[in-house]
């Protein structure tokens, strides 16, 4: 008797567990929050879940378009319009099917103040780009979490490591010391919660510790911290003075991202994980007004590497989630700036319609984008001002000075003519604004200046004096100050010692320096320091006044800075009068007579003159 009872309950309750299974059911909302009096209103929601067919959104307090479903039921976008006079505050929205229903958590935020944020950057800057997980760890409690708490080992270079935001934010009075303006980060966005077995080197597989493989596009990685702490560190840079460049990728997300197994759209990406073109790498064919679309395609569509996912953003979709993405990191943080990765990559059209959305919004924030190629003609074509065969300017604001990486290298490094360097200055003239450049000689991408065959403390120096007396917004690279060494990536993303508690030395502060360590400190902080006193050296027209083989004389404004990259002492005679004491104390005053200088300089050694 006491079977079939429970027989029969059993047959009763199986179809309402079927019907309940049915039932949608919300995974992700995206964004979580927006804001009233947005220059975009409505906003258009993307709600991942199950059993989505047929849905309809609805929203008591907030006004809903019709929501447009996916075949498979998986994702929903639905625009969301905000009143002006919407006060700030939970308003979830209603996703009902003839099944059920379900809550979508959604929230109206109230905007952060404009005054102090959303700065921008200029020439007026110094940029310090650091790697948030091989900076400094100040939370360990978040170094394995329940999440992923078995992908942290400092002894493997591409597991992480334990830097985080806190870190980056406890240093920040170190980086006013040594005269940083503004601080670009990679990006911070979730990464892979386990190993990447897609992306393998040496038989070992790797991990998202550098950002770059996006598993969700609103929210911070837990090894790094969280939104609040990522403002709270914005905050804490304005008020020393810092600014906050973010790292942003719009090419691609990582191969771990749910959209690889179940897109949006079936154009969300080109292609599918199974089959999709390979990247040729070939940018060229973008800026060759005589290629075929069908050589730019394989450039624009192909993933990297063969493993990341590359974004059609040629679908409407894919870009209005792209670009609302963008404003909602600035919007939640108010940060000052945007790198933007792998910029030629992605189509222009795409480019213009993302710095105009951004400028509507923060016309004063700042994009530099990254064209990582060594001609100068191909960093003109990418320029925001440049009208491309296609009709289009970006409006991009500052885009990175490779041509100048390569000579500067060649020069202090392998020992070639300096002549290189006042050559590739001389094509400036191909550019509509060459303060737009970022000029560097190391980065996270290339290996250390102090990793390659040939490199000594003294081409460090030299090196560094000329790429923060150029023209442009100079940029460092952590750990170059202190002439940290490492070959290719990842070797050249070490840790920077005394970033963590049990490090042998500690060189974040003079003490734990090496007298290597702390002269190639003291030489950059020198720099720096004069740089900001003195506004020739930002702003002023650059004069070429001796170029030979191994010496380089310029002048900006009233600011004289020489080069001499011989191995052997020199005497440069100048054509003109180069007044003051060298603020290195390298060189002694010039001699002046009858309108001309000479200078008398160490061998390997850059002076410059300020009067």
């Amino acid at each position: 008797m006491a079977l079939r009872v429970a027989s029969a309950t059993l047959a009763t309750l199986a179809p309402l567990a079927a019907l309940s299974a049915q039932d949608p059911v919300i995974e992700k909302v995206e964004p979580p929050n927006w804001w009233a009096n947005h220059t975009i209103n409505p906003v258009r929601v993307l709600i991942r879940g199950q059993h989505l067919a047929g849905a309809r959104v609805e929203c008591p307090r907030l006004v809903c378009g019709a929501a447009k479903v996916n075949t498979q039921g998986t994702y929903a976008f639905v625009d969301v319009r905000i009143a002006p006079a919407t006060r700030p505050g939970e308003y979830p929205l209603t996703v009902r099917t003839a099944r059920g229903s379900a809550k979508a958590p959604f929230t109206v935020s109230a905007q952060l103040p404009v005054m102090g944020r959303f700065q921008g950057f200029g020439v007026d800057d110094v940029v310090y780009l650091l790697m948030p997980d091989r900076f400094a760890n100040g939370d360990t409690t978040n170094d394995r979490t329940p999440k992923s708490p078995h992908i942290l080992d400092r002894n493997k270079a591409r597991i992480y490591h334990g830097g985080d935001l806190a870190g980056v934010r406890q240093k920040l009075p170190y980086l006013k010391q040594l005269g940083i303006t503004a601080i670009w980060m990679n990006p911070i966005y979730d990464n892979n919660d386990g190993t990447d077995t897609l992306e393998v080197y040496d038989r070992q597989p790797t991990t998202g510790y550098h950002g770059y493989g996006a598993t969700d596009f609103y929210a911070v990685d837990e090894h790094l911290g969280t939104m609040a702490e990522f403002k709270a560190l914005v905050d804490d840079a304005h008020k020393a003075g810092i600014k906050v460049i973010l790292d942003m990728v719009a090419n691609h997300s990582g191969p771990y991202h749910p959209w690889v197994k179940d897109a949006p759209t079936p154009t969300w990406f080109h292609g599918t994980q199974a089959k999709h073109p390979d990247n040729t790498w070939q940018t060229w064919t973008l800026a060759n007004a005589y290629a075929a679309d069908s050589l730019r395609r394989a450039t624009l569509d192909g993933w990297f590497i063969n493993i990341l996912p590359d974004f059609n953003q040629d679908d409407p979709e894919v870009s209005r989630y792209l670009i609302q993405n963008t404003l909602w990191w600035v919007g939640m943080s108010g940060m000052d700036g945007i790198r933007q990765d792998t910029w030629p990559y992605v189509p222009v059209a795409f480019w213009r319609d993302w710095m105009a959305a951004i400028k509507k919004q923060y016309p004063t924030l700042r994009v530099v984008g990254e064209v990582f190629d060594g001609d100068p003609a191909m960093i003109r074509f990418f320029e925001g001002t440049n009208t491309t065969h296609d009709g289009i300017r970006t409006g991009v604001d500052y885009l990175f000075d490779f041509p100048l990486y390569y000579p500067i290298r060649d020069a202090f490094i392998g020992g070639r003519s300096i002549k290189g360097i006042a050559q590739m200055l001389m094509r400036d003239h191909l550019y509509d604004k060459p303060d737009g450049l970022m000029p560097f000689f190391g980065l996270h991408d290339v290996s250390r200046f102090m990793g390659e065959k040939g490199a000594s403390l003294e081409g460090l120096k030299l090196a560094f004096t000329t790429v923060l007396t150029t023209r442009g917004t100079p940029l460092v690279y952590y750990g170059d100050e202190i002439a940290i060494p490492g070959g290719p990536d990842p070797d050249n993303r070490r840790d920077f010692p005394g970033g963590w508690p049990r490090d042998a030395a500690n060189a974040f502060e003079a003490a734990g320096r090496s007298p290597d360590q702390q002269a190639v400190w003291q030489h950059v902080q020198t720099l720096l320091r004069t740089r900001a006193a003195h506004a020739d050296l930002r702003r002023a027209r650059t004069e070429h006044l001796v170029v030979a083989d191994q010496q380089f004389v310029y002048r900006r404004g009233r600011v004289v800075v020489a080069l001499n990259n011989d191995t052997t002492a020199a005497t440069i005679t100048v054509p003109d009068a180069v007044r003051g004491a060298d603020v290195l104390r390298v060189c002694g005053a010039a001699e002046i007579s009858g309108g001309r200088s000479t200078l008398r300089m160490p061998a390997r050694a850059s002076c410059v003159f300020v009067p």
